[in-house]
């Protein structure tokens, strides 16, 4: 099982890195006509050379941003703030002393304001950050909650939540989760920036317009230059990034599988993760409705301990929950771990 997960890891992986780098392409052929002057007066003369220097810096932002941007914003998406030793002592004892067994890096550590219980991971390069509810602390257990930590924490010492991490931001990008520009300028400011956008923009369609830089037959051209290049790119980021929604979703569900016999193995207690499962599964309402069925992909989908997320009823547009279809059934999890619990009962 752990063999399986790592060829779905590194199918995953290679195929974010593929469209990457297909979306690099893409946007230094699309971007050449607006920079390939400035390119040219820079000394990058030859169109092959333009098309690699856009190419590059472009891939460079798509993976700076996989890496820093999806990790915020999957954070932000369960309004989970890190905490302090002083803040949660047990919590950071747990998490210390179970990395510690596990010979990994000491995550860090982040607490949902939810009363729905449940718990993720977040992959970073190094570590990661481990995430739970208030909800879960209340109703857990000591034995329950290092299980459902352990848990987590195989998904970190696995990699499969930094795979997961990456995998998140495309998908998340074509649905309209991220709103890049509200989320990074101060209040006010979107309008001025999206105003020097448009400026700099038609300075730089000077090079390709055919007609006098001020008059209204330039503005019409820009607009239908602007209009073509963002609707040709925003296609393009759809159709490359719906294969990754799917390999996605089929990590997912391993990824839980392996988890949970990492939670195992770390604890040597089975049953104490199959209870804490049963726990929080029994600790909130089915959804009010069926999202297999709609095209859209949640910023946490499948990443979650449980396919519940960390909204309890609610409008369903509204609300932060993973598709079902992305977890193994909770029932057969625990019959699992029930399943390894007699065995290492009997010495099997």
């Amino acid at each position: 099982m752990a063999d399986d997960l790592s060829r779905r890891m590194a199918a995953t992986l290679a195929l974010v890195l593929a469209i990457d780098a297909a979306l690099a392409l893409l946007a230094a052929a699309l971007l050449d006509p607006w920079l390939g002057s400035l390119l040219a007066a820079a000394g990058v003369a030859s169109s092959l050379a333009r098309h690699v220097a856009l190419s590059v810096a472009v891939l460079a932002v798509l993976v700076a941003a996989q890496l820093r941007y999806a990790r915020r914003e999957l954070l932000a998406e369960a309004d989970a703030a890190p905490t302090t030793a002083e803040a949660h002592p047990d919590l950071h004892a747990r998490v210390t002393r179970l990395a510690a067994l596990a010979d990994a890096p000491v995550p860090a550590v982040a607490v949902a304001d939810a009363d729905v219980p449940n718990s993720f991971a977040v992959g970073g390069l190094r570590s990661g950050t481990v995430v739970v509810s208030r909800g879960l602390l209340d109703r857990l257990d000591p034995a329950e909650l290092d299980a459902v930590l352990a848990h987590e924490l195989a998904h970190l010492t696995n990699r499969d939540a930094l795979v997961m991490t990456l995998a998140s931001f495309l998908p998340a990008l074509v649905s309209d989760e991220y709103a890049l520009l509200e989320d990074d300028l101060p209040d006010g400011a979107r309008p001025l920036v999206l105003g020097g956008l448009f400026v700099a923009g038609y300075v730089l369609a000077s090079s390709f317009v055919e007609a006098p830089l001020l008059s209204a037959t330039a503005v019409v051209q820009y607009l239908v230059a602007a209009g073509v290049t963002v609707l040709v790119g925003g296609v393009a980021l759809g159709l490359l990034a719906t294969p990754v929604v799917y390999l996605a979703r089929s990590l997912s569900r391993q990824r839980e599988f392996v988890a949970d016999r990492g939670s195992a193995r770390l604890t040597g207690d089975p049953a104490a993760l199959a209870s804490a499962l049963s726990t929080l599964d029994d600790a909130v309402s089915p959804p009010t409705a069926d999202a297999r069925g709609r095209y859209e992909y949640a910023g946490l989908d499948g990443m979650c301990l449980l396919p519940h997320g960390f909204d309890e009823g609610g409008d369903a547009d509204d609300a932060f929950r993973v598709e079902t279809r992305a977890h193994p059934p909770t029932a057969e999890r625990i019959d699992r771990l029930r399943e390894l619990a007699a065995e290492i009962a009997t010495g099997g």
